[in-house]
């Protein structure tokens, strides 16, 4: 049997760390962000962990 693809659309949204953990990009920062705060703007540039429940998913994509 073949090697299984990695799904390109996951692999473009979440990283792996050194330590083997995923980190993606935070929701809210595409558009409409003129009346958003630049405190609120400037905190949502930062990754955060892709929850324990979610990493299952996304190993199965190949990510």
């Amino acid at each position: 049997m073949p090697k299984m693809k990695t799904h390109r659309g996951a692999a473009k949204r979440f990283r792996r760390t050194g330590s083997g953990k995923l980190r993606r990009r935070q929701a809210n920062k595409n558009h409409i962000l003129e009346k958003k705060a630049p405190k609120r703007k400037r905190q949502l540039r930062a990754l955060t962990d892709v929850s324990r429940s979610d990493e299952r998913k996304l190993r199965d994509l190949g990510v």
